[in-house]
């Protein structure tokens, strides 16, 4: 994965700044996504899930609104209205720069600003919510007693995300009378609402209005146990993972390179710009392989031992399952660990010769006896893959005529 910052200007020529997170390889498609109120591109939840889709080859850019994070303006000046505009103007950007966003993304009031600027945003062909007020007058519960100072004065100084900033009667305006019904209604685009049900700051009643607005095709995903601001980093993860799974039949692939069906039972590996990370494509199915941290890698996948191993797990319980319901054995179910090392053989010189090792380890669940343990472990050996592992395999390397050899 890469980044890059970026700065364009609003409709109101005011400077915004923003981070395009992309993918080691051309991505797949492109995303922009929309930060809470308050926040900036830099919030847990802005950047761990624009870094997750990237590393998924879904380009995002993330981008602070007015008067927020690195961008120009005044806080005052990024009322509701003013968001809206301000993604408008970062989708022309991608769209000049890079390609239409075919993902929106709202966190939080970006969720409800996304909602509102879809229908404006040619591309668009999926919007997503994540803890998203149904109104975004939601937002103006921040503002405590100073509301009814603002209502009555016309301004008036408020605390915000710890920064005490002025507020007037437009601010207020902006943020009411937004017909979210009639936007939902109107949408046109496929939605995917995410939200935690015990979010204590924006309701889940909130996730049902949006969800019940809305037209199909719609989905819902409860986000269980996550809070608001999904400050826990595997949240982020699971959110990016939910998203690309959903999105990926609304994204037009057909002008992505290498976009050729694929042979059963042939698998396709790419490297990338990053120092380890694969791109592996076997069959409708892309995922990738990598190396921890600490050898290098950004861990993006499983390393290739790590699916060397999950490959023997898979086919070992395939095989006793099989087996099982064939011979009418109880197995209620199979759980396997697996795991690489090299030893010295007994049979070559101290110190010197060294084996593959894989040891697995096998637990079966279910009432069975004795007997019936003894042959399913058996059985296991007889599993395709521990056959291909043991026996002699001829391995042949060619090199591949591509459209750039002479």
């Amino acid at each position: 994965m890469r980044t890059e910052k970026v700065s364009f200007r609003s409709s109101g020529g005011i400077g915004l700044a923003g981070v395009l997170d992309l993918p080691a390889r051309t991505p797949r498609a492109y995303a922009l996504f929309a930060h809470c109120f308050s926040c900036s591109s830099q919030s847990h939840a802005a950047r761990r899930i624009s870094e997750a889709l990237a590393l998924r080859g879904i380009g995002t850019l993330r981008f602070d609104f007015t008067g927020l994070g690195a961008s120009g303006g005044k806080f005052a000046d990024s009322h509701f209205a003013a968001n809206i505009d301000d993604l408008k103007a970062a989708a022309r950007y991608m769209s000049e720069r890079r390609s239409s966003p075919a993902l929106l993304i709202g966190h939080s009031l970006g969720g409800a600003a996304v909602i509102a600027a879809a229908g404006c945003i040619f591309g668009a062909r999926a919007v997503v919510t994540i803890g998203a007020p149904f109104d975004p007058a939601h937002a103006l519960r921040h503002f405590g007693p100073g509301l009814d100072e603002i209502e009555r004065s016309g301004e008036a100084k408020v605390t915000i995300g710890g920064r005490s900033v002025v507020i007037g009667r437009d601010f207020i305006a902006a943020s009411r009378g937004q017909d979210q019904l009639k936007r939902l209604a109107d949408l046109k685009r496929a939605l995917l609402v995410l939200h935690s049900p015990t979010d204590d700051v924006v309701g889940i009643d909130h996730a049902r209005d949006i969800f019940d607005a809305a037209r199909h095709p719609k989905s819902f995903i409860a986000l269980d146990g996550a809070d608001h601001f999904l400050a826990d980093r595997s949240y982020a993860d699971q959110v990016a993972g939910m998203i690309t799974a959903w999105a990926d039949r609304y994204i037009d692939r057909r002008d992505e390179p290498d976009a050729d069906p694929q042979v059963e039972g042939t698998v396709k590996v790419r490297s990338t710009e990053g120092k380890f990370l694969q791109e592996i494509t076997a069959g409708p199915h892309q995922f990738a392989s990598d190396e921890p941290v600490g050898a290098g890698g950004v861990n993006a996948g499983p390393t290739p031992y790590d699916l060397l191993l999950a490959s023997l797990g898979a086919c070992t319980s395939m095989t006793l399952r099989l087996f099982a319901g064939r011979e009418g054995i109880p197995l209620e179910g199979v759980s396997i660990g697996l795991s690489h090392d090299r030893i010295h053989h007994d049979d070559c010189a101290a110190g010197e010769g060294r084996m593959e090792r894989i040891t697995r380890r096998i637990a079966f669940h279910g009432t069975l006896s004795d007997e019936q343990r003894a042959l399913l472990l058996k059985v296991a050996d007889r599993c395709p893959v521990h056959r291909t592992l043991v026996r002699h395999v001829d391995m042949v390397t060619t090199e591949a005529v591509t459209s750039g050899a002479t």
